[in-house]
């Protein structure tokens, strides 16, 4: 089976990681990248998207602005989320 190379561009401190982890194991980085690829490629392939979360996030500048103004200001917490902070039984709880 041949080879195949590819290029991407990573991060500085993504590169610094791979290359700590690399010496540390004693292992080439290119064995390195193609088991963390095809893990991360069979879990997506095996969990439902909604429980894979993402090591990113991106906002817009309207949504920025959005959690700036929550964090200044946060919502008041409703009674439910009172209730369960406070340990209390929750409808449909056992």
């Amino acid at each position: 089976m041949a080879d195949t190379q590819i290029s991407a561009y990573i991060s500085d401190s993504t590169k610094e990681k791979l290359e700590r982890y690399a010496e540390a194991r004693g292992v080439k980085k290119g064995f390195l990248i193609e088991e963390a690829l095809l893990h991360h490629l069979q879990a997506l392939s095996e969990l439902p998207a909604d429980i894979v979360i993402p090591q990113r996030i991106t906002v817009t500048p309207a949504s920025y602005r959005s959690i700036v103004s929550l964090v200044k200001k946060p919502r008041k917490p409703t009674r439910a989320m009172r209730d369960l902070m406070a340990g209390k039984i929750v409808d449909g709880d056992p």
